[in-house]
């Protein structure tokens, strides 16, 4: 019987990671900046030793797939989660989003939840590309992630990344919202002028806090009136 540790392919294409085609300039050149890092060397070598032994999440392709759907000057909102979905077949490379087909995992149902009541829509899909494609980049601050193993590629290399990524959206990007649930999102104030932006934060949507301050948060509401005062369109979660 094959061990629910074994990889579920013939290897991580790691070296494909950064091969990334179709996407806006400034982000490109953020990614190959850090490519050319020790930190990036020290990541990629993790990666293929992990990939020797286990499952990786997202597929290589999807990445940097928040990248690829929304460009730096198309941003309105940030959304902000932790690491990919570590289940099989869940995690598409969008933060808190899963393809149409799969269960909804308890965080983004709780965040249906407070979208329901916060502006009365109940939404059918839990693919996220809608959101994506309007301008909410929907990015986690670790990209990839063992199966079954949440948080395990945490302090592995992605941070950096991700706080630059952060940081351009603040320095080029028009005044947006920065939404950040729960203790690790938060932490990435430090890489946000909030003078700038509006940054929305509460505890994380998981069932282990939701009650604790998500619900009756209404940060899909308040986003919107922000990019409303800012004379952006507003997003039709």
């Amino acid at each position: 019987m094959k061990s629910t540790d074994e990889p579920e392919s013939t290897g991580y294409p790691v070296d494909e990671v950064f091969s990334v085609s179709t996407i806006d300039p400034i982000w490109q050149q953020a990614l190959s900046a850090f490519r050319e890092t020790k930190i990036a060397e020290g990541l990629l070598a993790f990666l293929r030793t992990e990939s020797q032994q286990y499952a990786i999440y997202p597929i290589a392709s999807n990445v940097f797939r928040a990248l690829k759907l929304t460009a730096v000057h198309e941003v309105k909102v940030v959304i902000l989660g932790q690491d990919p979905y570590h289940g099989t077949g869940q995690a598409d490379g969008l933060s808190f989003s899963v393809p149409n087909q799969m269960a909804l995992p308890p965080s983004l149902r709780n965040i249906f939840k407070e979208l329901q009541a916060d502006l009365g829509i109940k939404r059918s899909q839990s693919d996220l590309t809608d959101w994506a494609k309007q301008g909410v980049l929907l990015l986690n601050t670790s990209l990839t992630v063992r199966k079954a193993t949440a948080g395990s590629h945490r302090r592995k290399g992605w941070l950096p990344l991700t706080d630059r990524l952060l940081q351009i959206v603040s320095e080029k990007a028009s005044p947006c919202v920065f939404i950040l649930w729960g203790k690790d999102a938060i932490a990435k104030q430090q890489c946000i002028d909030g003078k700038r932006h509006c940054i929305l934060t509460s505890v994380h949507p998981s069932p282990l806090s939701a009650y604790r301050g998500f619900f009756g948060s209404q940060p899909f509401s308040k986003a919107n009136q922000f990019l409303l005062e800012k004379n952006r369109t507003v997003v039709q979660w």
